[in-house]
């Protein structure tokens, strides 16, 4: 699926979740990727911890490149960022903000998703030309509180909370003005990988749809209101 970096940021927006894959194998990964496309999620963000994350996101572009959209996740260094644009990905993120990685990013035309935390970081990573800011960790900082607050001064800029989003507080976190949910084993659980089982993680990803849809459904509500 080649779509400009437009393309990708409203699949993005549309969607509303954007599945982080941190696993232990390639399998599970793929596994992983199935999962949640099945469920009703065609994102995934295969994080640079799992074993060959590059070799992986290859094959998912190759196997599943049609249906989902594949990004990187984690990718902390330029020549990181390089390897899996290489391999297909078609957007990158990272924890944090690291310039020559989101320079890149710009020049090779690719959406890219650097972290931020406070509202210098965030001001920074968005001069400096992410498309999106992912917050991160939110959860531990107060959450979707703490999105509303750093929107407020900053309403153009789209932000991603990442870290304690779940199924209880994802409608909060959208209410709030989140631009898109990052979620990671709330979602991708873990346990399910293991056991091979991976039902549950088909069943969380239909349970987040759900709230993005009731979310956007209050939101145009409220407009012609």
């Amino acid at each position: 699926m080649n779509m400009t970096k437009q393309q990708v940021r409203q699949r993005i927006s549309e969607i509303g979740i954007v599945p982080v894959v941190r696993a232990s194998s390639a399998a599970a990964a793929i596994a992983a990727t199935e999962a949640v496309s099945k469920g009703g999620i065609p994102i995934v963000e295969i994080t640079m911890t799992v074993p060959g994350a590059v070799d992986v996101i290859a094959q998912i572009v190759k196997s599943m490149g049609k249906e989902v959209l594949v990004g990187a996740g984690t990718v902390l260094s330029a020549e990181d960022g390089q390897r899996c644009l290489d391999a297909g990905a078609q957007f990158l993120v990272s924890p944090g903000f690291d310039r020559e990685t989101v320079e890149l990013a710009n020049r090779a035309g690719i959406l890219i998703m650097a972290g931020a935390l406070t509202p210098t970081e965030v001001i920074t990573a968005w001069k400096a030309g992410s498309d999106i800011i992912k917050i991160f960790p939110c959860g531990t900082v107060g959450g979707a509180k703490y999105i509303k607050a750093l929107k407020g001064p900053l309403p153009q800029i789209p932000m991603v909370p990442t870290g304690g989003v779940n199924l209880s507080t994802a409608a909060d976190f959208l209410a709030a003005g989140a631009e898109a949910l990052g979620v990671g084993g709330e979602l991708v659980s873990p346990a399910a990988l293991q056991s091979g089982n991976t039902q549950p993680i088909t069943k969380a990803a239909q349970e987040f749809v759900e709230i993005v849809r009731r979310a956007k459904h209050a939101e145009v509500t409220a407009s012609r209101n």
